[in-house]
């Protein structure tokens, strides 16, 4: 039973959003847009998150490699803050990694 309120509500939430981004979208026809590219942003955070821990590195050699803080790492990870491209590809050299960029129809 817990499960499939769960479930109902996720698909609320969704309709929600959907609703929000088309009211935001009357004022500023670029917001679907750029809610299209926060998306983007944090799937990649995520992943190179993901690899830094596939890879057991702790986040104080990330930022240490990245020449910040530890917290600052944290804050990347959870996307609290909206970060540089130069950053990015710092935090994915740390982990061995490097970011590939391509151009996509809008």
């Amino acid at each position: 039973m817990a499960e499939v309120k769960r479930r109902v509500r996720r698909a609320r939430a969704a309709d929600d959003l959907d609703r929000s981004i088309a009211r935001r979208a009357t004022a500023n026809p670029d917001y679907p847009q750029m809610v299209q590219a926060a998306l983007d942003r944090r799937r990649l955070l995520r992943a190179l998150a993901a690899e830094r821990e596939r890879q057991h590195i702790p986040q104080m050699t990330v930022a240490r490699s990245m020449k910040t803080s530890q917290p600052a790492v944290a804050r990347i990870e959870s996307g609290e803050v909206d970060v540089r491209l130069s950053t990015i590809e710092r935090y994915a050299a740390a982990v061995g990694k490097r970011i590939q960029y391509e151009l996509a129809p809008a």
